[in-house]
């Protein structure tokens, strides 16, 4: 009899896994050069953006659909072609007329696209907010500075600043309580700070120009 009703407890388990919805994640746009390599894989936690090339200015959206509602989900991806920038912005975008936009901002930012707006606090989709999960950006010999915006309607994003040329992994958290598709919009901007060659190399630039006047002043 026992085996009878582990049978029947197997029975009505398995309809419910095959019930749930896988999580599908696509670069919905790009531009600037941006483009993700190495393919996306997701866990039951866990969310692997492969690898995204983001030249100088560069923009793009990845958009997710099939998370878990409340669950917190750690993302990490890693960055290539980095030179030129040193800022990594990462801000959510709400599907619009979904019933959560009165508190959106009037007027929305230029590179919000049709069909969407910035996230507020109604929407449910956040960088896991008061979560435990991580938000880094490390590189080879640093790490960079993280900001959050998330506390108001006007949006949900975070700003990795001081990044290092070249290459860099990057993680942070996502949850979503209404379970509906949203778009992840990352962005490549600043400038680096000089290198100690480049400095060393303005400061003579800079010495042989007042070298330069002296010896015209002397000479006049």
């Amino acid at each position: 009899m026992k085996q009878v009703w582990v049978i029947l407890a197997l029975g009505m388990l398995v309809p419910a896994v095959a019930r749930a919805e896988p999580i599908a994640i696509s670069v919905e746009s790009g531009t600037g050069g941006f483009s993700s390599t190495g393919g996306v894989t997701s866990g039951s936690r866990t969310i692997n953006l492969g690898t995204v090339v983001m030249p100088a200015g560069s923009s793009g959206t990845f958009l997710i659909d099939g998370l878990r509602s409340g669950v917190n989900y750690s993302v990490s991806l890693g960055l290539t072609g980095m030179n030129g920038w040193d800022t990594l912005t990462a801000e959510i975008l709400d599907p619009a007329r979904d019933g959560d936009d009165r508190a959106d901002a009037a007027e929305q930012p230029s590179y919000v696209p049709a069909g969407y707006t910035t996230s507020n606090n109604l929407d449910g989709i956040s960088f896991a907010q008061d979560s435990s999960l991580a938000r880094s950006a490390v590189f080879a010999g640093g790490a960079a500075t993280v900001t959050a915006d998330e506390i108001t309607n006007v949006r949900d994003l975070l700003m990795f600043t001081g990044l290092g040329t070249d290459t860099a992994r990057v993680a942070f958290g996502l949850r979503n309580w209404g379970g509906a598709g949203f778009l992840l919009r990352l962005s490549a901007s600043g400038n680096p700070a000089p290198e100690p060659a480049s400095l060393l190399l303005l400061g003579t630039g800079i010495a042989g120009l007042f070298a330069a006047r002296r010896r015209r002043a002397v000479t006049a």
